[in-house]
């Protein structure tokens, strides 16, 4: 019995992915995903507002980045596609800020768990970016409450510090500012208002 050989998923099946859905290519393989929701859409939402300020506006930080969710990127033959991404503003990413998508590595990336996910994010995409030289990665797990911080190293990740609960942190790259972890996952602070904190489509 002759066994039929794999179809290579190609950038046409991303781009015929439902918008509702996020689309992604690897070793030729499409992945494709719900849009995240509950504590996923939460924490990212609130780290991402706090970053943005600080190291993006200036606000209250230094500035000096460029941050965006749910950037695109192209590296190499791999379509991915972080929970948020940054890049220094002395990059070339500036030039492809009006694109469909970015083929200029970020420095830094977030990706958010789930129990959907978390495998793809530490197998799959952790030794991608670190291929394509990104310099910082961060891990975040809403459910468990911890943020894992990452240092690329030249055989590997470097895990650097891994932060829980309501800890009041400083996390390279952006350690010019302390981060409340705790401001991260509201929902911690009164379990009592029967919100819904499972979160296992992304």
């Amino acid at each position: 019995m002759v066994v039929p050989a794999r179809r290579v998923a190609t950038y046409a099946d991303v781009l015929a992915t439902p918008e509702h859905m996020v689309a992604e290519l690897m070793a030729g393989e499409l992945h494709v995903q719900p849009r995240p929701a509950g504590p996923h859409t939460v924490a990212s939402s609130l780290l991402g507002s706090v970053l943005t300020g600080a190291f993006w506006r200036g606000v209250g930080g230094p500035g000096g980045w460029i941050l965006l969710d749910e950037p695109e990127l192209h590296l190499g033959d791999e379509v991915m596609v972080p929970d948020m991404a940054g890049w220094l503003q002395a990059s070339a990413v500036a030039g492809e800020l009006q694109k469909a998508y970015f083929t200029t590595p970020p420095r830094w990336v977030l990706e958010v768990l789930s129990p959907a996910t978390a495998q793809k994010d530490r197998v799959l995409k952790l030794p991608r970016y670190h291929a394509a030289g990104v310099q910082f990665a961060w891990l975040l797990d809403p459910l468990a409450q911890t943020l894992e911080v990452y240092r690329r190293a030249d055989e590997g990740w470097l895990q650097v510090a891994v932060h829980g609960g309501k800890s009041q942190v400083r996390a390279e790259p952006f350690e010019a500012i302390e981060l409340d972890l705790g401001e991260l996952w509201p929902w911690a602070e009164d379990d009592a208002t029967g919100a819904d904190r499972s979160d296992t489509s992304s």
